[in-house]
């Protein structure tokens, strides 16, 4: 029987396949492993790459499977994971030159979840140090290149800085990363893919380097939405039904269901061709059935200048490199060192002060949609920069604060969101459009991101492939 080619396959496709026998979780492994060896010495999606626990762990899930034992959707799938999170028998250096404590080897609950699976873990993806920054920079270890500019190395968004790449190079079909602010969706919205930041606190951060604990929080990456939600469905501790039934049901709602707010304040000051793509397919979903008018959400400007400020990150994180990882103090990246160098005098109290004004303007935010299921706009506002332009400390630090400006306000004001690929901007770089829901509204944010991608397309039927991963 002919195998299905894996590049074009979804990913509910390859789960029949493998539970009818007709591909082996050792054959998804041999693709992972080939197209490594293809671009891999190129992109650097990977801190921790090990052909030989790849196989492992393949085979061991084809055994599962040949005994008739189903252990769920991820079974036997190649996953990525942000080298932030601890994974049993894999190192942990969170962006640093040398390794964690090994405590940080630890699985939390979402690692567990993949793994209990029977899930194949690629490798571990590089991730900015200590996940504090939006371009992907890492001075120990190299950033990763955006497989979307084969002339110039540009950034692939951060901190989970291998993600994106490791889905681009087509040797891991899901991947896993961090959200703080932004740290998933920002390397999805440059690599062309889709990224979610599920609401604060329902995914467990058990077993992660911390950042901020009342933001930080894991989120999937996925070359689809229909990849997407049986990522999320399969993880996810709140849903209790199979993933296929997931899709089904959330699959049911139309374009017409749903009253979509387009907010202007994110289209403000966007880089050429980003506020057009993303217009341009709101303006095509408007067409096919959506209900859009325009909506302003409270306290943007607020949260974007205490972020500025160093937002609720500053004060954690500093407290953080003193006590615990004090001997980590004299390697950090200039990049990282720079955004704790005016919090040695953080004070206690202004820590405080600013996790009470998030409260009171996250609960504002959220009453603020009414009847609108979800607010649409640009991912992000900048297209990838080229690394060279934004070594200077400085000017990487002004152009991080830039980039997040659009995911930030998620986070601070603790909804949750999905990003989704719509069109390319003037540098010939993926741009992403944002949808944005309520706290705890993930399942109407999958259902409308699936109806909006059988309006537009998946990214590969929209914007193509990146450049430098066209098989020859």
């Amino acid at each position: 029987m002919r195998k299905p080619n894996l590049d074009n396959i979804s990913l509910e496709k390859i789960c029949n396949e493998l539970r009818n026998k007709n591909i082996k979780a050792l054959d998804l492994a041999d693709w992972a492993i080939d197209n490594h060896e293809k671009y891999g010495s190129h992109l650097n999606a990977y801190k921790t790459w090990d052909e030989e626990k790849l196989k492992t762990q393949a085979i061991a899930a084809d055994a599962v499977f040949n005994a008739g034992i189903d252990l769920g959707p991820l079974q036997g799938i190649p996953i990525s994971i942000k080298d932030l999170f601890g994974v049993s028998n894999y190192p942990t250096y969170a962006g640093c030159p040398r390794q964690l404590p090994i405590k940080w080897q630890t699985q939390g609950p979402v690692v567990n979840s993949i793994r209990n699976q029977m899930a194949v873990i690629s490798g571990k993806s590089h991730t900015v140090q200590f996940a504090f920054g939006g371009m992907g920079f890492n001075q120990h270890w190299g950033a990763p290149r955006n497989p979307w500019d084969s002339s110039d190395h540009r950034s692939p968004g951060g901190s989970s800085s291998g993600a994106g790449v490791s889905l681009g190079e087509r040797s891991a079909m899901l991947a896993i990363g961090s959200d703080t602010a932004g740290s998933v969706r920002i390397p999805a919205s440059m690599t062309g893919n889709v990224g979610m930041r599920p609401t604060a606190g329902r995914w467990s951060t058990k077993g992660i380097v911390p950042l901020s604990s009342p933001l930080d929080t894991a989120g999937p990456l996925t070359r689809t939405v229909a990849d997407l939600a049986i990522t999320f469905s399969s993880i996810d501790p709140l849903i209790h039904e199979q993933s296929l039934s997931f899709i089904s049901r959330l699959r049911s709602a139309s374009l017409s269901d749903f009253n979509i707010g387009v907010c202007d304040w994110y289209f403000d000051d966007c880089e050429p061709g980003i506020s057009e793509g993303v217009k341009k397919a709101i303006d095509e979903l408007a067409t096919q059935g959506l209900r859009i008018s325009s909506i302003n959400l409270p306290h943007l400007d607020e949260v974007t200048t205490m972020f500025s400020k160093g937002g609720l990150h500053i004060g954690e994180f500093t407290n953080f490199m003193n006590t615990e990882m004090s001997d980590f103090r004299k390697d950090l990246d200039p990049t990282v060192a720079i955004r704790i160098q005016e919090a040695e005098n953080f004070p206690a109290s202004e820590h405080i002060n600013r996790i009470k004004e998030v409260e009171r303007m996250s609960t504002e935010a959220n009453a603020a949609f009414g009847g609108f299921h979800a607010i649409v706009g640009p991912t992000l506002p900048m297209t990838p920069p080229k690394m060279s332009d934004i070594l200077d400390p400085e000017v990487h630090l002004k152009a991080n604060f830039f980039c997040v400006r659009n995911t930030n306000t998620v986070s601070l004001l603790k909804l949750c969101a999905i990003t989704i690929p719509v069109s390319l901007d003037d540098s010939n770089m993926p741009v992403g459009l944002q949808i944005i829901c309520p706290s705890g509204k993930e399942e109407i944010a999958i259902a409308i991101a699936l109806a909006f991608e059988e309006t537009l397309g998946t990214s590969r039927q929209r914007i193509g492939i990146p450049p430098m991963c066209v098989s020859n």
